[in-house]
C-alpha cells in the first residue's frame, strides 16, 4: 500500500513540473515572439538605408532572451515574487537587443524612427549617452512595448532595445570581461583605468562624427531629430 502511494506521488510531482515547464516555455516564448517583431522593424530600416539613402547606420545587430537559469537568478537577487504575472511586471529586459551604431547621432536617430511607429508603445528611457554612469558606461536603453499576436488573442511584449556606438560597445564589453575576471571585486586602479578608457572612447565617437559631417556633409532625405 505503501509503495503504491509513493509512487502516485511520484507521479503527480512529475505532471506537476511538467506543466511547470510548459508554462514557462510560454510565458518565454512571448518574449522570442516580441524580440522577433522588433528585429523585423530592425531589420526593414537597416536595408531602407541600403537601398534608398546610400548610408547605413546600423554596424551590428545581436540579440537575446534571457535564459530560464539567468532569469531565476535576477527574480531572486531582486526579491521578486515568483509567480509570472510578478515577473512580467518587475523585469522589463527578459528580451533584449543591440543595435551598434556608426556614430552617436545614428543611435539617436534609429531611436527616434523606432519609437515613432503607431504600433510601439514606449515604456521608459534610460539615456546613459546624455549621462554616463559614474564607471563610464553610455548607451541609450528603451524599453518599448510592442504587441504579439497568438491564438489566445495580443498579448503586449516589453523589449529593451540598446543603441551605443561601436567605441561604446567595445568599451562595455571590456567592462564586462573585466567584472567577470575578478567576479565584479575590480581593483581601484584598474576601476580608473576603465573609466580614462570610456573617456577616451567618447572623444574618439566625438571626433569621427565630425570628420564624417566635414566628408558627406548633410545627409539628404533622412529624418532628423
Amino acid at each position: 500500500m505503501s509503495d503504491a502511494l509513493d509512487d502516485q506521488q511520484i507521479t503527480v510531482s512529475g505532471a506537476a513540473l511538467r506543466a511547470m515547464r510548459d508554462e514557462f516555455q510560454r510565458f518565454l516564448m512571448e518574449y522570442r515572439f516580441g524580440l522577433a517583431e522588433v528585429e523585423t522593424k530592425i531589420s526593414i530600416l537597416r536595408e531602407e538605408f541600403q537601398e534608398m539613402h546610400a548610408y547605413n547606420p546600423i554596424e551590428h545587430v545581436s540579440s537575446r532572451v534571457k535564459s530560464p537559469d539567468s532569469l531565476v537568478d535576477k527574480v531572486r537577487r531582486k526579491g521578486i515574487e515568483a509567480d509570472f504575472d510578478s515577473i512580467r511586471s518587475a523585469i522589463t529586459d527578459i528580451a533584449g537587443i543591440r543595435i551598434t551604431c556608426s556614430f552617436v547621432d545614428d543611435a539617436y536617430r534609429l531611436s527616434d524612427l523606432l519609437t515613432r511607429q503607431d504600433d510601439i508603445t514606449v515604456r521608459d528611457v534610460k539615456d546613459y549617452i546624455a549621462q554616463p554612469m559614474a564607471n563610464g558606461y553610455k548607451s541609450l536603453h528603451v524599453i518599448v512595448e510592442v504587441p504579439v499576436y497568438l491564438s489566445t488573442g495580443r498579448v503586449d511584449v516589453p523589449v529593451e532595445v540598446q543603441f551605443r556606438t561601436i567605441a561604446m560597445d567595445f568599451w562595455a564589453s571590456l567592462e564586462h570581461k573585466i567584472y567577470y575576471k575578478y567576479d565584479r571585486l575590480v581593483p581601484a586602479e584598474l576601476l580608473a583605468e576603465l573609466k580614462n578608457a570610456a573617456d577616451t572612447a567618447s572623444e574618439l565617437d566625438a571626433r569621427m562624427e565630425r570628420l564624417h559631417r566635414e566628408i558627406r556633409g548633410p545627409r539628404p532625405g533622412i529624418v532628423s531629430l
